[in-house]
């Protein structure tokens, strides 16, 4: 006879979390057998609470408050070397892409604290300026981590050195950039 989860000593959890986390990364989570070829090529995996391997088998289970709340998906670096390594083909760069919505969505976003501070300021760092304006991201960012004075010592070499400039930089096409950062914000709603 089949022992239940709970039987095993093993959590249950929600059973549509998985069919949500597939529709909005477009990718099929429950074929992962736990090979664990993207945990062992990930080079920021070092940092990660869980391995993306851990990540995809909680998303299996419905596990939603145990992946919505850990920092993995703020690490990753969206290299996919996961999915290039995966034999099952699974997109995990997707699905991170699908939990980091997810955990905005329910005010889950817990750790680490910098990380969407980061995210939010290099947004709208590209809706102000219309690219990149390094000065002002890392100003901001700053200032919004409690970091105030973090790097400032880089700074004068940095201008010096042409890397990073005082002004803005003047780029065309500013409403266009504006009007896909809009587009992905209503996307991420549905």
């Amino acid at each position: 006879m089949g022992r239940t989860a709970d039987a095993l000593g093993q959590k249950t959890g929600d059973p549509d979390f998985l069919d949500e986390i597939e529709a909005k990364s477009g990718t099929n989570v429950r074929t992962c057998y736990q090979c664990g070829k993207c945990s062992a090529g990930c080079p920021v995996a070092y940092a990660m609470d869980l391995l993306p391997s851990q990540v995809m088998r909680l998303c299996q289970l419905g596990l939603k408050g145990e992946v919505l709340s850990a920092s993995t998906m703020w690490i990753c670096a969206s290299c996919e070397t996961c999915a290039t390594r995966c034999p099952r083909e699974i997109e995990i760069v997707s699905v991170m892409d699908a939990l980091r919505q997810l955990a905005w969505r329910e005010d889950c976003v817990q750790q680490p604290r910098e990380v969407p501070i980061f995210v939010n300021t290099f947004i709208k760092n590209l809706k102000w300026f219309g690219r990149l304006y390094e000065a002002a991201l890392v100003g901001i960012y700053n200032l919004k981590s409690g970091h105030l004075t973090k790097d400032m010592d880089k700074a004068p070499e940095m201008l010096l050195k042409g890397k990073i400039s005082i002004w803005p930089p003047k780029v065309k096409g500013r409403d266009e950039v504006r009007n896909v950062i809009k587009r992905v914000k209503e996307i991420e709603k549905e």
